[in-house]
């Protein structure tokens, strides 16, 4: 071969690089995931097919626990700029009458407003933004992944134990990327969940529904809450967006898309037909909604999240945040892994954790499907009657709404022998979130999560002893006392309510363990610690909120 065969040959073979981490797919799921990872200094290269964001809405609620996370990334304050709280769901009859209520505060416990609505291209705006912010991100779009082979090996076989490769073309040229892990955020036709070989468990409800978005000037009858309407003949969502924006979905049957003097007729409810003002449709869209749940959501250092792992209806509003507590939920113990050289077990926990605590919320979601959509024989009327009258009990809607996000199931990072002292009377904070109050800190105010920064963090109510100093130690916690945090006792109140004297949170909030009342240590520091035990020195806590920030937040 001469030299200039050579050359030429290096120019049409595969291109080729290594990073630590990959992300296919740049909707808020993957580029949440790639600023959560860019916080702990991991770096990612994330391959996104569109050139652009996709201009016209999609998801349109976000709860507390949700914008917690955006909070976590660094987009909390961007994306209260284009937020709006609503009031809650309430369940109407075919006439409109209420039938049931679920209030939202304005203020939950993670300290945000319990639901929210906004936009999601205006979402995917400002985490693009935030990304391009990051020097550790690489954003790459007008790029089509073609191949992930899992784990190559020595010899070249598919253990899972070796790096990822990727393949992807742009403007018709094949690269490769070697990666140390993969997040799949690729949406309902993943390749990703292809390449790991997961198939679909089918929680068997599908229906075809039209999604109608418009903008209009008209006086809008609207409760400031979303509206189910349980009605067989025509079951209807209807929300208010912005300003001057409104989203009404209904059940299709045989039927075709209804064109303009159609969608008049149906949203006549709300707006009165007589009014002259035209309607501006910003997007009319037939979705088919399902509810599946991938039966595996890893291989090797290869993750499912998102749409890519789950599939859910959309009447609790809770798709959109089920990847997004995928995200907060692996990245951490991702960076763990890679970083600190962490027990290659602690990324075994993701899937444990997030599968059951996904399933719960989509079958909840049915469960709100089948009030609306439950049929049109005898039953059907009697099953709404009993849910009418059952949501009348006072305090249930609050708790039924509380159940969106129940506490984790015990596992390896949620220690089984305090979950059983909490299920014998007590009300136990292990598996659970840590609400976050304003707090305060070198005489400013800001939120808990702010001052507590990304890494392991233990509050107490009482002197720590020399073994939990340790254990901070060990794990690169900061010791926070909660008498010292001026939050109105909100802290040290849920302590109290769980019988603890100290909780040990992980990076995403949860409670890994607790430190009971009258006791010195943790129930179970054997049980965790293994799975945290890191090869190098913990990394410094980075916190959420900088010196400067700190200096300009309200008093």
């Amino acid at each position: 071969m001469t030299v200039d065969q050579a050359a030429g040959a290096r120019d049409t073979a595969p291109r080729s690089a290594h990073v630590p981490v990959v992300i296919v797919g740049a909707g808020p799921v993957g580029v949440t995931a790639a600023l959560l990872l860019a916080r702990r200094g991991v770096r990612t290269v994330v391959l996104e097919r569109h050139h652009d964001i996709y201009p016209l809405p999609r998801a349109v609620a976000a709860d507390d626990e949700v914008r917690r996370i955006l909070q976590a990334a660094g987009v909390g304050d961007e994306f209260a700029a284009i937020a709006r709280p609503a009031r809650g769901l309430r369940l109407l009859d075919g006439q409109h009458r209420v039938m049931a209520e679920f209030p939202r505060a304005t203020q939950g416990a993670h300290g945000f407003p319990q639901t929210s609505m906004f936009d999601q291209p205006e979402l995917e705006r400002l985490l693009r933004d935030a990304l391009a912010r990051r020097p550790e991100c690489d954003l790459r779009t007008g790029v089509e992944v073609v191949g992930i082979n899992v784990g190559i090996g020595v010899g070249g076989g598919q253990d899972g134990n070796g790096p990822v490769r990727v393949t992807f073309r742009r403007d018709g040229v094949e690269e490769h990327l070697w990666a140390d892990a993969v997040l799949g955020c690729d949406g309902a036709g993943s390749l990703t969940r292809d390449a790991v070989g997961a198939g679909w468990q089918d929680l068997r409800f599908e229906e075809r529904w039209t999604v109608v978005d418009v903008r209009t000037s008209a006086p809008v009858r609207c409760w400031e809450g979303v509206e189910q309407i349980c009605d067989p003949d025509r079951p209807a969502t209807f929300m208010r967006v912005g300003e001057d924006r409104y989203r009404w979905e209904f059940r299709l049957r045989d039927e075709p898309e209804p064109d303009h003097e159609r969608l008049r007729e149906l949203i006549a409810p709300w707006v009165d037909p007589s009014y002259g003002a035209d309607l501006e449709v910003v997007r009319q869209a037939q979705y088919t909604f399902r509810a599946r749940i991938a039966d595996r959501w890893r291989r090797g250092r290869v993750f499912l999240l998102g749409d890519a792992a789950h599939l859910t209806p959309p009447f609790i509003g809770q798709g959109l945040g089920a990847g997004m507590r995928d995200a907060h939920n692996l990245t951490w113990k991702l960076a763990r892994v890679l970083q600190q050289g962490a027990d290659e077990r602690l990324l075994e926990t993701y899937e444990s954790e997030r599968k059951p605590h996904t399933r719960h919320a989509i079958r909840l979601a049915v469960t709100m499907g089948w009030a609306m959509t439950g049929g049109q024989d005898g039953a059907a009327a009697l099953r709404r009657g009993v849910l009418g009258a059952a949501f009348r009990i006072p305090g249930l809607p609050a708790a039924a709404a509380r159940d969106l996000s129940p506490a984790l199931a015990a596992g390896p990072l949620v220690r089984r022998r305090a979950l059983r002292r909490a299920r014998r009377g007590g009300r136990g904070l292990v598996g659970g979130i840590c609400p976050q109050p304003w707090v305060t800190a070198d005489g400013w105010r800001v939120r808990l999560d702010e001052l507590l920064g990304d890494s392991f963090a233990v509050l107490t109510a009482a002197p720590p002893s020399p073994s939990l100093r340790a254990v901070a130690d060990g794990l690169g916690a900061r010791i926070v006392p909660v008498a010292d945090l001026g939050d109105e006792g909100r802290l040290s109140a849920w302590l109290r309510a769980g019988r603890a004297d100290a909780v040990l949170l992980r990076p995403d909030r949860v409670v890994i363990d607790e430190v009971p009342s009258g006791a010195a240590d943790f129930t179970d520091i054997a049980g965790w610690a293994p799975l945290l035990h890191s090869a190098r020195k913990p990394l410094p806590a980075q916190q959420t909120t900088d010196t400067s920030l700190l200096r300009s937040a309200t008093r």
